[in-house]
């Protein structure tokens, strides 16, 4: 296989961007991380599918608490998506500066972001350096009205600028 074709064809893949929040049932642990392996797998019931990186304190957390939260970031919120390109720190009610509210689930609740889905760990498929969560969705929130179609309003790793890649 060429390498070099693998990644340009493999990085044609559009993707949104989302930060993916856990928190253990005690409070004390954390995590923030923007992630973009997502898709909704199923209507009813409602279930979506997250690629997460096995080495990360997300995985940990979601695999401990069966939990997670996806906070879907719109156009202009590029700030909030580097802002999680670096591992979480929690200051009372902020992560990595940007406030936040625990949501049905524990699992933090950016409050600058339109929308946002809890869901419970029903499956995962553990293969190579990711794994893949399957998550029913069990709450979710809307932030105002979208104007347009919902999925024009979503941030894409695209608008990051054109040096920043992800796959391949």
């Amino acid at each position: 296989m060429n390498d070099d074709a693998k990644k340009t064809a493999l990085r044609m893949i559009p993707y949104g961007l989302y930060v993916m929040t856990a928190q253990s049932k005690d409070g004390a642990s954390v995590s923030a991380a923007t992630v973009n392996w997502v898709t909704q797998v199923g209507f009813s019931p409602p279930l979506i599918v997250v690629g997460v990186k096995r080495d990360s304190g997300g995985y940990q957390l979601v695999k401990a608490t069966g939990t997670f939260a996806l906070n879907i970031l719109r156009k202009g919120q590029s700030q909030l998506a580097f802002a999680f390109f670096k591992p979480a720190q929690r200051q009372g009610d902020r992560l990595n500066e940007h406030s936040f509210h625990p949501g049905t689930t524990g699992a933090p609740i950016l409050d600058a972001v339109p929308a946002w889905v809890e869901c419970k760990l029903v499956e995962t498929v553990e293969r190579g350096d990711h794994s893949v969560f399957i998550g029913e969705v069990i709450e979710a929130g809307v932030r105002g009205a979208i104007d347009g179609r919902p999925d024009d309003a979503t941030l894409w790793l695209k608008e990051l600028g054109p040096k920043v890649f992800y796959g391949g």
